[in-house]
């Protein structure tokens, strides 16, 4: 049967089984034996043959016997098509009975024979027979007098004698690993892995190697590297039977033994053994292109191999195992890059929660920006600020960030918010500093007032309390979580060099600050694709200014005020541009509505009316006249510009002038400026007038010679649906598609969050639109604004600046619409670079 039958098949170097049919396992020991490794007679059972048995059609366990040896006991392993989907636990000792059990005591003696007996009642009367694990707590722990006690339990409990027969021991777990495969509990957390619905499962029975006998005899499994670094180190555990110790801990070229770590390794207690086991593990690396962790038996010195199983890896081992390979010329450097999920990158760039450790949640949210941080909870940007001149950690709790809380987040270590979603402001700001953050955690009890958050079990926390924020899983975890440290190594280093010399489409990054330019620099952006200029005005000094130009009540008025601004912006734009080296530099013009710089409170108020010398009541008249019912929708962007035109002026001689300074150090600079919120092209030609005048201006103020490229941000559907008119006027189009998609859909991108996860639960969208690129939309819209835009203009520079940028699937989108460059979060820069140069491998590959 086992030659003819291909699906119950003995696993020999030409057995037809594939990881499909059979599951990856059955594959991996199929290749060892081509190997002609040492590796125990196997028996293979395809996915059909185990949906057979789940249904009541066992196989002839005669048959499936045959080619083992009498004697012979038997193991059963799961073996699916991914091993990450998991499967029922493998059964050991199949085989063992009360024969067995006096044939081994006289060979091995009486106290591992009963070891042996016990450890397989145990697993059958659990795994098999479905009984209370409890049954077997109060045995005594000398296995001689626990094999008696266990052997009587379960006869008390199934009112029948333990089977003695191997077919009839075989046969019921066979069919009970069958049958939990297919049950609703294991499709459900398999399903939750990825798994489709019907994923099969195979089974591989095997031989047992006992790793007992007379001389050095044992079992452990062996890798050539370490899970967390990724370097060259032989690692792993062995438990010596004629010793008695268990190994936890690898030294660079040996195994070592728990009891005593200045003892006997495993080189030295069988050193043919141990030269062996680096021999098939290191031909295994060559011959599967892969680092394995081999299973294994030592039985009187001779080494046999059970099995071997991809390393697991954290995402810093999995870049340098990936690495290695590639420079060993084992796989190709495009094979290398295709390896590592480009999400994983936020392991190494940011520090994480230590897997292995347990977590006490408090409550789940958005996980809105990557990493993870401890900190003392503070609930204004004043006392984040505070806690950071005092040397104190902190988390900024807020029940929504706004502009004026930019400095308590760069002063704090984490940000946590009741409301907002992917993209609300919290978001964006957090993920372009690099900052841990949670958004939308709206089932914890914000009181700012009483300065405290009711979780949700009934816990209070105060000001003061020390909370973990977990930003890559969206979780706040009580207390301090240990953390793993950020590890950016050389073997990232050169992945990413990898990357650049196949992608096809340029990443730029979002940066507002220098801080943030320095971040991108070191991520090797290809430029600065979106400078929101508004976050310089709020500086202590600056917004003071800003304040004194919205009261102004002539043009003259507010034209002199911003001149005190102008010099403070000249020297942002010429710290960006030195940063960037000659790279380009997107700047886009002021868009924020100008209440946001104005105080909302009574205090704020009366503070304000102090430090302009006026009375509260022109104050508080002021901020009321500038109220919005809706100010994402009102004046603010280009309506601004056009409206209160002083403040772009002089935005762009803070341009042209640290244009003028920068290039005197090094290549010369062409900056790029980018009008917000377009709808009419008749705003662009407004902008554009007075742009032009402002440089010319310049020019002969300095008599030096600039450049500059004059583009729009793409925010609403009328500017991509009329991108033919306004591209003539422009060298670029960027595309804001968190504005962009809020206005398609008609969506609050800050309020979203509250009932986004029941949409995507209950299929209305298939994913949250503000943190995966709608394509059929949204998506349509960027077509349609590029199609007509470059049918106008065929030389008109294409991007997307939104924080979609980062996004895998709509770099592909970008590169399949013949977009120019995506732009993103500086830390979401590595990401990008490796999701595009995967894209072109595939194209590539085809």
């Amino acid at each position: 049967m086992q030659h003819n039958d291909p699906d119950i098949t003995l696993i020999t170097p030409s057995a037809p089984m594939a990881a499909e049919t059979h599951g990856g396992r059955a594959k991996c020991l199929q290749r060892l034996v081509r190997l002609d490794l040492p590796v125990p007679r196997t028996i293979a059972l395809s996915f059909r043959a185990v949906h057979g048995i789940a249904a009541g059609e066992l196989p002839d366990m005669t048959r499936m016997l045959a080619p083992f040896q009498d004697e012979a006991l038997l193991c059963v392993r799961p073996s699916s098509e991914d091993p990450d989907w998991g499967g029922p636990g493998a059964v050991l000792n199949i085989g063992m009975n009360d024969a067995k059990f006096v044939e081994l005591s006289d060979r091995l003696g009486k106290e591992a024979a009963s070891d042996l007996y016990l450890r397989f009642v145990q697993a059958y009367a659990i795994h098999v027979a479905r009984l209370d694990p409890d049954m077997f707590d109060e045995i005594s722990e000398d296995p001689i007098e626990g094999l008696g006690q266990a052997l009587r339990a379960y006869e008390d409990e199934t009112e029948e004698d333990f089977p003695q027969d191997t077919g009839v021991q075989l046969a019921e777990v066979l069919r009970s690993m069958a049958r939990a495969w297919e049950g609703t509990t294991a499709r459900l957390l398999r399903q939750a892995k990825g798994a489709p619905a019907d994923a099969g499962l195979g089974l591989v029975v095997q031989e047992m190697a006992f790793g007992l006998g007379q001389g050095e005899c044992g079992s452990g499994v062996i890798q050539l590297v370490d899970s967390v670094t990724g370097a060259r180190q032989i690692t792993g555990r062995y438990l010596s039977q004629s010793q008695g110790r268990e190994a936890l801990h690898g030294g660079s070229d040996a195994l070592y033994l728990e009891q005593d770590p200045r003892g006997p390794s495993l080189e030295e207690l069988a050193p043919e053994a141990f030269a062996a086991l680096k021999e098939y593990t290191a031909l295994m690396r060559v011959k599967l292109r892969e680092e394995m962790q081999v299973e294994f038996t030592i039985e009187n010195g001779a080494v046999f191999v059970l099995d071997g199983v991809r390393v697991a890896r954290n995402a810093r081992a999995a870049v340098a195992i990936a690495v290695a390979l590639a420079e060993d010329g084992i796989i190709a450097r495009e094979e290398a890059l295709m390896r590592i999920e480009p999400r994983a990158l936020n392991e190494l760039l940011h520090r994480q929660v230590d897997p292995e450790a347990p977590r006490d949640v408090l409550a789940r949210g958005v996980a809105a920006s990557p990493g993870a941080a401890t900190g003392r909870i503070v609930f204004t940007a004043e006392a984040a600020q505070a806690a950071a001149a005092r040397g104190e950690a902190c988390v900024l709790v807020r029940r929504e960030t706004n502009p004026e809380d930019i400095r308590g987040m760069h002063a704090a270590v984490a940000v946590l918010t009741e409301r907002g979603g992917m993209t609300s402001h919290a978001a964006v700001i957090g993920r372009g500093i690099g900052l841990p953050c949670v958004v939308g955690a709206s089932e914890i009890g914000f009181d700012p007032a009483q300065k405290q958050l009711k979780m949700p079990d009934g816990r209070i926390l105060k000001k003061g309390d020390t909370i973990t924020i977990d930003g890559s899983n969206g979780e706040v975890l009580a207390g301090e979580a240990p953390l793993l440290e950020a590890a950016r190594d050389e073997s990232f280093q050169t992945l990413m060099t990898w990357a650049d010399e196949v992608r096809d489409i340029a990443v730029r990054a979002n940066a507002d600050t220098p801080a943030d330019a320095e971040v991108a620099r070191r991520f090797r952006a290809q430029g600065i694709g979106l400078c929101r200029t508004e976050h310089m005005f709020f500086e202590t000094d600056r917004l003071t200014v800003m304040r004194e130009m919205i009261f102004a009540d002539s043009s003259e008025d507010r034209a002199a005020a911003l001149e005190r601004l102008l010099p403070m912006q000249r020297a942002d734009f010429i710290d960006l541009f030195r940063i960037m080296q000659g790279k380009p530099v997107c700047i886009r013009l002021f868009d924020p509505p100008l209440h946001e710089f104005l105080p909302s409170d009574r205090s704020g108020m009366r503070e304000l009316a102090e430090a302009l010398d006026l009375p509260l009541s022109d104050v508080t008249r002021r901020v009321d006249a500038l109220g919005e019912y809706n100010p994402m929708l009102g004046m603010r962007g280009v309506r601004l510009g056009i409206v209160v035109p002083e403040i772009y002026e002089m935005q762009a001689r803070a341009i042209f002038e640290a244009t003028i300074e920068a290039s005197r150090e090094g290549a010369p600079v062409v900056p790029e400026i980018m009008i917000p919120l377009v709808s009419a092209c008749r705003e662009v030609e407004l902008v554009k007038t007075r742009i032009d005048l402002v440089a010319a201006s310049v020019r002969n103020e300095t008599g030096q010679a600039f450049t500059y490229r004059l583009g729009v941000m793409v925010e609403t559907p009328r500017a991509a649906l009329r991108a033919e008119e306004i591209a003539p006027h422009v060298a670029f189009l960027s595309f804001g598609t968190n504005d962009l998609t809020q206005m398609t859909y008609g969506l609050s991108r800050d309020d979203a969050g509250r009932f986004m996860s029941a949409y995507v639960q209950q299929g209305v969208y298939p994913e949250d639109p503000f943190h995966t690129l709608d394509v059929d939309g949204v998506g349509e819209l960027l077509r349609i604004g590029a199609e007509r835009g470059r049918r106008a203009s065929p030389d008109l520079v294409l991007s997307i600046c939104g924080e979609h940028g980062g996004n895998p699937e709509s770099i592909a989108f970008c590169r399949d619409a013949g977009f120019d460059y995506v732009s993103c979060s500086p830390f979401r820069v590595p990401v990008a670079r490796l999701a595009a140069a995967q894209l072109a491998v595939k194209d590539k590959i085809g």
